[in-house]
């Protein structure tokens, strides 16, 4: 079963519920996603990815991962 924006949203909310976040793409595969928390503040910006992409509890692991491709944008509220 293709995985969904939504389902992609329900992933990241479980880890950063504070968080404002945007799921686009609707191909099943393909998708950008934009996470803002307070959590990243102080953060690079690939710790703030690799903590995103832990939310998203193996969906992206190796050729049989649900999630082909995430275009990322992170950052800590202004």
């Amino acid at each position: 079963m293709a995985i969904t924006a939504q389902d992609i949203e329900d992933l990241i909310r479980a880890s950063f519920p504070q968080a404002q976040i945007t799921v686009e793409g609707n191909d099943g595969q393909h998708f950008a996603a934009q996470v803002i928390d307070a959590s990243f503040k102080g953060m690079n910006r690939v710790a703030q990815q690799r903590a995103v992409y832990a939310a998203l509890k193996g969906k992206m692991d190796g050729s049989a991962g649900e999630l082909h491709a995430l275009a990322l944008t992170t950052r800590a509220p202004d």
